[in-house]
């Protein structure tokens, strides 16, 4: 569904940019390229769709990226690094769906509430995005997929005034997004 549109908007703006003759050939290609690279996380994201639904982990999507969002309270006990039971059951049954889909990239990013400074948050939300990679690695998906990072407060998501917007600040979440070998098998198949 994604990748439909993602190739439609790919190809209007290809025409609107290159005008004239090459206008359509232009927007055929990019518009093919998309939709190929589309189907690719569409199928990625509905199969997590379907495996992580009973788990708390929330699938969200936009354009080509899929973002899968683990809460503090589902990942890790609070100030602690460690994972979950719940969260390494949830992590097994995503990796399944990450190793068949390969031709991806991983970002795992780690954050926290405004609840204790600094010198605690970064290292603790770095962490914990780290503790994420190396589970998932140990489940079988390539680390050189995998990149981590910490960003402790800095990036929240709802107001940190209440207890129910700081436990939806402490969380990790898994940027997905198509590699170039995606975005190559998309090209070959023009």
């Amino acid at each position: 569904m994604y990748g439909l549109g993602g190739a439609a908007v790919c190809g209007i703006v290809g025409a609107l940019t290159h005008g004239g003759r090459g206008a359509r050939n232009s927007a055929l290609a990019c518009g093919a390229i998309g939709a190929g690279v589309g189907g690719y996380m569409d199928y990625q994201e509905k199969k997590l769709r379907e495996n992580l639904k009973n788990t708390n982990i929330e699938v969200e999507r936009q354009g080509n990226q899929i973002k899968l969002v683990m809460p503090e309270n589902v990942t890790f006990a609070t100030g602690s690094a460690a994972l979950s039971d719940h969260a390494r059951n949830a992590l097994a049954t995503a990796s399944e769906t990450l190793v068949q889909y390969p031709d991806t990239t991983l970002t795992i990013n780690g954050h926290t509430d405004n609840t204790g400074n600094d010198a605690i948050n970064e290292p603790l939300s770095r962490n914990r995005a780290l503790a994420v990679a190396d589970y998932l690695q140990s489940r079988g998906v390539n680390g050189s997929r995998l990149t981590t990072a910490g960003y402790g407060s800095r990036h929240p998501i709802a107001s940190n005034a209440t207890v129910e917007g700081r436990a939806q600040n402490r969380r990790v979440e898994i940027l997905i997004n198509p590699d170039q070998n995606a975005i190559k098998a998309a090209q070959q198949q023009m």
